[in-house]
């Protein structure tokens, strides 16, 4: 699996970029189609069922709705709103390296 730090928002119950945000470190499927994140599983939405514009990632379990996506070194993850992520402590040191100019872990030569 592919481990990456990412931006990652619950959408889910929220106005727009209005939910929770994290910098977490997630671990991609061999696809690329799903991901683990703090224990849970989503994955890519097929279909019309989850034709929002808002999400690209949906917990299999609960059907809860995620915005996944490349952190910014602008710190402008959130699309409508300035509101800043809570940055997992097992992301912090390579996060804030990050901000500073070096490329994300795995994210190296592009």
């Amino acid at each position: 699996m592919a481990e990456r730090i990412m931006y990652v928002q619950l959408k889910t119950g929220y106005n727009t970029d209005r939910g929770p945000a994290w910098i977490a470190r997630v671990e991609f499927s061999r696809s690329w189609r799903s991901l683990t994140f703090h224990g849970r599983r989503l994955q890519r939405p097929t279909g019309t069922a989850y034709a929002n514009f808002d999400s690209n990632f949906v917990d299999v379990d609960t059907g809860e709705e995620y915005w996944v996506s490349g952190p910014k070194r602008d710190r402008t993850d959130g699309r409508y709103s300035s509101q800043q992520p809570v940055v997992d402590d097992d992301a912090r040191e390579a996060y804030e390296a990050f901000l500073a100019g070096a490329p994300l872990p795995g994210r190296e030569h592009g």
